[in-house]
């Protein structure tokens, strides 16, 4: 049984599903699902992608990694930093956006998974154990920070240049205050509002899916009064189609030293997520089972027309959030967002920027261990440098 738990690393949680485990994990997917829709399109736009590879990617990625991974609450796909990555590396070769550049990023993606593979069998997961606990807290701190700082000119209404810097971010919100559009700022702050009271009231209920609920409905009455609500706008409404990776000598020896770079990033973050989210819970993780799941997922995902992709930071908090109980929340996730493209995407186009804005400013703030900061800071100077070093380098120089 132990040889057959190594090779199907699933089979453990599996025997842990009960009616209770499978209802949250159900409330969990269906608020995942949701919050990646837009997500997702957004990812494959900065990774100079046409905007449905993020979309297959969020379908296909989650199920290989919640199958062959180790976090219970982990969850894959696109995400910011490795989409930066990848424009990064194949702008240099192709147009981004053409068919070339689409083929060469999907060998990137399938050199990625093997480099991740490779790491994960040969149990490269356990040098993960020797990076101190506080520059994982340090980084879930900045990541969360950056990750709000991304959403808080959906919530304002001010125009910022996406993909710039902390900085330069709050430096154009700062610059752009008078642009400040109040309609959005009652809908953000609406659907913050009402996630939180309902945690406070009925911590059993879906807090974020009621939020964005109160969030859309509010936008719907406001849009009587103003056209400058944002919505997430069309979706595409298909399955992610079969693709071929370029496998010609000349790809592979130009994109192995970049593919080898978004495996290593890739393996950090879902690392650090894992652990952040596993000091939560108290689960054991297996970095090195993690590492094959991240390999699995992305060498799968290259022949289903995803794109590079690792744990993030936003839909793992929220899928914890939401009271996600086993990895069966990630797989719900991505069969619902097929569904949802298939039979709603009509209707999810009308759920507005700002309400998702409000709910992830929430899931930023919960993935800050202020209890394990103030602790840090209190009893060791030693850690106290080494959360601010990391937490500082998070935020100001290039993930």
């Amino acid at each position: 049984m132990k040889k057959l738990v190594k090779i199907f690393p699933f089979l453990v949680w599996l025997r842990l599903t009960t009616i209770e485990t499978i209802k949250a994990d159900f409330i969990a997917g269906l608020t995942g699902a949701i919050i990646v829709l837009p997500q997702s399109v957004a990812f494959a736009v900065i990774a100079g992608m046409p905007p449905e590879y993020g979309l297959y990617t969020a379908m296909v990625v989650p199920i290989i990694a919640a199958l062959f991974g180790s976090s219970f609450h982990l969850i894959s796909g696109p995400t910011t930093a490795i989409s930066i990555v990848v424009f990064a590396a194949v702008s240099k070769h192709a147009v981004p956006g053409s068919e070339e550049f689409v083929a060469m990023v999907l060998t990137l993606t399938f050199l990625a998974g093997v480099y991740q593979l490779v790491f994960g069998l040969a149990k490269f997961g356990l040098l993960v154990n020797f990076v101190s606990h506080n520059v994982v807290t340090g980084f879930t701190a900045g990541a969360a920070l950056l990750i709000a700082s991304t959403q808080i000119p959906y919530i304002l209404g001010i125009d910022v240049t996406r993909g710039g810097s902390f900085i330069e971010t709050w430096v154009n919100l700062y610059s752009g205050v008078g642009e400040l559009n109040i309609y959005l700022l009652i809908v953000g702050l609406s659907t913050l509002g009402s996630a939180i009271l309902i945690k406070l009231i009925k911590p059993q209920l879906p807090n974020l899916l009621i939020g964005m609920f109160v969030g859309g409905f509010l936008a719907f009455y406001l849009s009587s009064f103003t056209e400058s609500i944002e919505t997430i706008g069309v979706i595409p409404t298909y399955f992610p189609p079969l693709s071929t990776p370029d496998f010609s000598l000349s790809s592979l020896k130009s994109l192995a030293p970049e593919a080898f770079a978004i495996a290593l990033l890739g393996l950090i973050e879902a690392s650090s997520i894992g652990r952040s989210i596993a000091t939560k819970t108290n689960q054991r993780i297996n970095p090195s089972q993690e590492f094959i799941g991240q390999g699995a997922s992305n060498i799968v995902g290259s022949f289903f027309s995803s794109y590079a992709s690792s744990g993030s930071f936003t839909r793992t908090g929220v899928n914890y959030e939401a009271g996600a109980r086993t990895p069966l929340s990630a797989i719900l996730a991505a069969l619902m967002l097929m569904l949802i493209v298939l039979l709603v995407a009509p209707l999810i186009s009308y759920l507005p920027m700002a309400a998702m804005a409000g709910v992830i400013l929430l899931v930023a703030y919960n993935l800050i261990d202020f209890n394990n900061i103030k602790k840090t800071f209190a009893f060791s100077r030693s850690e106290s440098v080494i959360f601010s070093a990391t937490f500082l380098s998070t935020l100001l120089f290039e993930l």
